[in-house]
């Protein structure tokens, strides 16, 4: 009976947990960071919409670098903060459909934190509107 014990118990600390599934969420809340994480795979590093999964995508993400040109100038901050957050389309046309995930939701889902959340949201808008193109 002993050795049952003993056997169960070495079998029970002698596992190993395999491969671990990656993290859905970025402990980090710098725009950059965030952006990298969650939407470079669209819309690219560069955010011109020509990320590695851009090609298997229905609707081509937007070109993120040219939302002021599009606007009269004027990056259109608010009604990009919506559009991340809850999903819809621009009036520039600039993404063109709701495929884009609605981010709101996802984030408070992944960190239960609408404050958490409404952050991560800001600073993504913040670091795309750093990367808008000088206008011509």
């Amino acid at each position: 009976m002993a050795a049952w014990l003993l056997l169960g118990t070495t079998l029970g600390t002698a596992q190993t947990p395999g491969p671990q599934p990656p993290t859905l969420t970025m402990p980090s809340v710098a725009g950059d960071d965030l952006y990298l994480f969650y939407c470079a795979s669209c819309h690219g590093r560069d955010a011109k919409g020509t990320g590695p999964v851009a090609p298997a995508l229905r609707v081509a993400p937007a070109d993120l670098t040219v939302l002021a040109q599009r606007n009269g100038g004027t990056f259109p901050r608010d009604r990009v903060f919506r559009f991340v957050a809850n999903g819809g389309s621009l009036p520039s046309g600039a993404h063109g459909s709701n495929a884009m995930p609605i981010w709101g939701p996802i984030f408070v889902a992944l960190d239960p934190s609408a404050e958490r959340a409404v952050l991560r949201i800001e600073r993504i808008v913040d670091y795309v509107q750093s990367k808008q193109a000088a206008r011509r």
